[in-house]
């Protein structure tokens, strides 16, 4: 493989996006390159008096069916593959009349954007390029004599080497082909996927699924891990599609747990706060504004809250911002923030400032992925939720109005606790929660001892929990774990059912005088 610098002499652009397209064609025109080109591509340079000449004036051969042929002919793909240091491909290409082409600038019909636009399938289906995939595989191929350039933010770069050096280096070929290659396959993933969902068929055989950097991270979860963040092209409103108003660098493990609350706080109608600490809550609440959703969420564990992620499901104001920043937080995440709560915020320099311009709907279908040993794990993502009207009471006393707003509560908090997951609840606000243990009565006295703790903390001669809610992700598989729950002093239960010894547990239940409901639906979060 040559190191020599390739020398431009011949051309070939034909681009959807024109970004920066005519400051280029002139570029190359007044470096002496021969520039072919196509449809509306060549129709802009020569309106800007750029010299161009049409692919199908350099190949003989006229574009075809409403254009879907035009470059897919051997005067294009032997000038782009034809290897310039075998004689053999010398000789070929001279008695076939084939030029070399040593450039391509190509960018792809917008298949993503017309998807995400809700066109019909016959648009989609057009949208889908055929030619250009094809001319940046073989450019990318050939990198050893050919530069492939397929986003506009390579022309600058592209540009500067050829006025340093005359030409286009190895090396620069062979990063445009490395990312030639991961567009063409990016593509082909998005087609693939909409094709899959065109059919209704969650796990086709072969899944394929791509992303687009967003940003190099410092680091992974520890120093010694070397880490990134890539979006997937959907609009769900989170992370990927905010803006950072403000503050220090985002770290993988801030990504990770601004995720996990603004999932949580999704799940809420009324204004909602959730703090995050390792990816679990760690106090959630509702009010009838954010000020007063923070206190609540604040007292259910002011300990953990220390230097966690909080996440609101309404436009920030000054009196929310002002109670967050009371403490050291390293995230705020929320649609938006008026002007008087982002001059709050910017007090603290360091404090990062995430405005997503929208909610996430809970609801909503999608999947997730857990990377494994030799594969990855793919599932729907968790989008179950249950109402009054879905549950069943099992016990001999039903639960009252208000336990029952505070059971669907904790329960959706819950959702996004991790395995086994013990919630707490009372007046809308989380007093005491129980994550990540191997067994689910560790979790109920953690959650209890929790909700002692943040009593004494507030100066109340009471646990939070007493005269409160609970709820499991998962059933009670003894009685023991809703034996600790009613020793917190809870007076009702919400856990999905389904053990064997459900009989047990609701007679543990009555004994204790406690109201419970099975929800029918489990919420395990490894």
């Amino acid at each position: 493989m040559t190191d020599a610098v390739v020398p431009v002499r011949r051309a070939l652009l034909s681009v959807s996006d024109k970004a920066g397209l005519v400051e280029f064609g002139r570029f190359l025109a007044r470096q002496g390159a021969e520039i072919l080109s196509t449809g509306g591509t060549a129709r802009a340079l020569r309106e800007a008096g750029v010299p161009v000449k049409d692919v199908s004036d350099h190949t003989g051969f006229p574009e075809i069916l409403d254009g879907r042929v035009k470059t897919l002919v051997p005067q294009i793909h032997g000038g782009l593959l034809g290897r310039r240091d075998l004689p053999a491909h010398l000789a070929q290409m001279r008695e076939h009349g084939i030029a070399p082409i040593d450039l391509v600038v190509v960018n792809l019909y917008p298949f993503e954007a017309t998807v995400a636009g809700g066109a019909g399938f016959a648009d989609c289906i057009e949208n889908i390029d055929i030619g250009g995939p094809a001319m940046i595989r073989s450019a990318a191929k050939n990198h050893a004599h050919v530069a492939v350039l397929t986003e506009p933010a390579q022309l600058g770069e592209v540009r500067a080497e050829i006025e340093a050096k005359g030409g286009t280096t190895l090396a620069l070929r062979r990063r445009l082909a490395a990312a030639a290659f991961a567009r063409t396959a990016a593509y082909d993933a998005a087609i693939s996927g909409w094709f899959v969902a065109q059919e209704g068929e969650a796990f086709p055989p072969r899944f394929a699924f791509a992303g687009a950097l967003k940003q190099t991270l410092r680091y992974g979860e520890n120093p010694h891990q070397r880490a990134a963040f890539y979006t997937d092209g959907t609009a769900r409103p989170g992370i990927a599609t905010a803006a950072q108003a403000q503050g220090k660098e985002l770290s993988y493990n801030n990504l990770n747990d601004t995720d996990a609350a603004f999932e949580c706080v999704a799940e809420f109608e009324r204004p909602a706060i959730v703090i995050v600490k390792h990816a679990n809550p760690c106090g959630v609440a509702v009010a009838d504004d954010l000020a007063a959703a923070w206190d609540l969420a604040l007292r259910c564990d002011p300990v953990s809250a220390f230097g966690g992620i909080v996440a609101a499901n309404r436009t920030l104001d000054a009196a929310a911002a002002e109670r967050i920043t009371a403490i050291f937080t390293e995230v705020v995440v929320a649609p938006d923030a008026d002007e008087a709560a982002k001059a709050v915020f910017a007090r603290k320099k360091n404090l990062r400032l995430l405005l997503t311009g929208g909610m996430p709907d809970p609801a909503a279908p999608g999947m997730t992925f857990k990377s494994v040993s030799g594969g990855f794990l793919a599932q729907s993502r968790d989008a179950g939720r249950v109402a009054a009207p879905d549950l069943k009471v099992v016990t001999k006393r039903a639960p009252t109005e208000a336990e029952l707003a505070d059971l669907l509560f904790a329960f959706r908090v819950c959702k996004h606790v991790k395995s086994n997951a013990i919630v707490y609840a009372k007046g809308g606000a989380t007093v005491g929660i129980g994550a990540g243990q191997m067994n689910r009565v560790e979790s109920s006295r953690i959650a209890a001892w929790k909700s002692e703790a943040a009593a004494k903390a507030a100066g109340l001669p009471e646990p939070l929990a007493k005269g409160g809610v609970v709820a499991s992700d998962a059933f009670f598989p003894f009685a023991d774990g809703l034996q600790t729950a009613a020793a917190a002093g809870a007076t009702a239960v919400i856990q999905p059912g389904g053990s064997m010894r459900d009989a047990e547990v609701i007679a543990a239940a009555d004994e204790a005088g406690l109201a419970m409901v099975f929800a029918g639906m489990r919420h395990f979060r490894h």
